[in-house]
């Protein structure tokens, strides 16, 4: 029934564009008071131009935190992204890039390095879906592309990160709910994020005697861009209705778990965590 839909519906060519969603998402941490947490810090974030990503790079912002915004094709977003951190007395940078291509994965790591003196905390964020009716309709060529991007994209940063990333450091992936109970719809997709949750597990044990931190957060529904330029319209009027709260998240509720990974005075103590803010939905393990 229409009273129960909590979005209008509404569908956008990828990868989306936030000012043209309905409701906007609530992503710019306009109630987030900073405290020092990343002072000093510089911060590579993926995926950073709209979404939990811009939340992640203003929150980091108004923690002290230079930050470098890296995004695939949306300008406009970014650069609002962008003018937020810098509206928080920090440096801002924009990486147009694709992370399908191993070179563009380095060269954004370089560049960030290059631009703001250092790295410190690597978010890689980015991803990409395509629901489908049955395992069927996937093509070689849509789960190749997926892996690409969620999985070889993720490597290949994180690869040329740890070349700058020194004592202390901290890399974040973004995982999902689907990586931890699978969906049948987004199955390529439920797979790559699998992958992340697993590859994180192992590089912290892998660094962990370096003391450079890896965990990753795995969302449930959140009102994101990549909802509208993914879902056919009927998904997105009932998006997030599943959840034990009955509703999606707002990217401005998912960056503080960030915050919490990025910042030693808050998580020394962990490293090969998967933290999961999925709206009351509990998992076996």
């Amino acid at each position: 029934m229409a009273e129960d839909k909590e979005f209008p519906s509404q569908q956008q060519e990828r990868p989306g564009h936030e000012g043209e969603m309905e409701p906007e998402p609530q992503d710019e941490m306009r109630g987030y008071t900073g405290s020092g947490k990343l002072d000093g810090k510089v911060a590579l974030v993926t995926g950073g131009d709209s979404g939990i990503g811009r939340a992640v790079c203003v929150a980091f912002a108004k923690e002290g935190a230079d930050v470098a915004v890296a995004y695939l094709s949306e300008d406009d977003d970014a650069k609002h992204t962008a003018g937020l951190v810098e509206a928080e007395g920090r440096r801002a940078l924009t990486l147009r890039c694709d992370l399908q291509q191993e070179d563009e994965c380095r060269r954004i790591v370089r560049e960030t390095v290059d631009g703001l003196g250092k790295l410190d905390v690597l978010v890689n964020h980015h991803g990409t879906q395509t629901p489908v009716d049955s395992p069927e309709e996937i093509t070689t060529e849509q789960w190749e592309g997926t892996f690409k991007t969620n999985v070889y994209g993720v490597w290949w940063t994180t690869h040329e990160a740890l070349k700058h990333l020194g004592e202390g450091a901290s890399i974040i992936n973004t995982g999902s709910v689907n990586g931890i109970r699978g969906n049948k719809e987004l199955i390529d997709y439920a797979a790559t994020k699998g992958a992340v949750h697993v590859l994180t597990f192992s590089l912290a044990q892998a660094l962990i005697e370096r003391k450079i931190r890896v965990n990753c957060v795995a969302p449930g529904p959140v009102w994101t861009p990549l909802i509208v330029a993914t879902f056919p319209t009927e998904k997105v009027e009932s998006f997030g209705q599943q959840a034990p709260m009955q509703r999606a998240a707002q990217p401005d509720e998912i960056a503080p778990s960030y915050v919490f990974f990025a910042s030693e005075q808050l998580s020394s103590y962990y490293t090969g965590e998967v933290l999961a803010p999925v709206g009351g939905e509990t998992h076996p393990g």
